[in-house]
């Protein structure tokens, strides 16, 4: 519960309305596994919920890609190299990395939902000799919305990367249209694929959905359930999901799991 004081290193300007905050540990290093998160303190203003983005090859520092949208994140944007801010963690469940080895691998991303799934990207690239084919579907609202477009070009070298946007622009040649759209088309073995999928809540909807008409069962499909989260450690309630607390239990969840809440309309 009591937050250590972390130093920011570097702070990058990703679109318009995201940033990433790469930290250095107060204990010089932390070890996390791709789909955890951390809580980050802005002294006087309060605690929010960040996933790691970064690469777990490189514990020495800790990078969060943040979205600007309330009164925490707007003053952690505030944030320049050399000012310092409270983190607790890692918490949570990761990504399924080793039940996917051996499989085809597809990554369904929307918008910043990319950045809890690049830990896992990496991880997969850095082995990828350990899984068969992999596959990244991205959608964006726009091309300046893209996030980490340097590395989206490196990971084509091993892997398909397939990028759709919501609404195009006059430089883009690229796909127009939602990311659920592109599933038909990528190339996968339906029965020997794990899917792993992060976004808006009404994205992995259709996500979900799609893969499963690609022929991908429950159990083959893994979803980021980032809500609300005021304590990380199940006290507060913010963020129960049926009789789960996705802080503990979550955010990355088998999908048969939690089925029959995913559908439901909150109130």
């Amino acid at each position: 519960m009591v937050p250590e004081s972390w130093e920011v290193i570097d702070r990058n300007a990703d679109t318009h309305d995201t940033f990433s905050l790469r930290l250095r540990p107060a204990e010089g290093r932390l070890d996390f596994q791709p789909g955890q998160f951390n809580m980050l303190y802005c002294f006087g203003m309060g605690e929010s919920a960040i996933s790691i983005s970064s690469n777990p090859a490189d514990p020495q520092t800790v990078t969060h890609t943040i979205r600007r949208v309330g009164t925490v994140t707007n003053a952690l944007a505030q944030l320049q190299p050399g000012d310092t801010l409270g983190v607790r963690g890692p918490f949570g469940t990761a990504w399924p990395l080793a039940e996917a080895a051996g499989k085809d691998v597809v990554f369904v991303a929307g918008g910043i939902g990319l950045a809890p799934l690049r830990p896992a990207i990496c991880s997969v690239l850095r082995d990828r000799e350990r899984y068969g084919r992999v596959v990244l579907l991205l959608g964006a609202r726009t091309p300046a919305d893209l996030l980490f477009a340097d590395e989206l070009e490196n990971w084509r070298t091993n892997m398909e990367v397939v990028v759709t946007v919501d609404r195009s622009a006059p430089d883009w040649d690229g796909h127009v249209g939602v990311v659920t759209n592109r599933i038909p088309a990528a190339k996968f073995d339906p029965k020997r694929t794990l899917a792993m999928t992060c976004g808006p809540e009404i994205m992995m909807r259709y996500t979900v959905a799609e893969l499963r008409h690609a022929g991908l069962a429950d159990e083959q499909i893994h979803v980021s359930m980032e809500r609300n989260m005021k304590c990380a450690v199940g006290f507060c309630g913010h963020c129960q999901y049926g009789p789960e607390f996705i802080c503990k239990d979550g955010p990355v969840f088998r999908y048969d799991r939690i089925e029959p809440w995913f559908n439901l309309k909150e109130f």
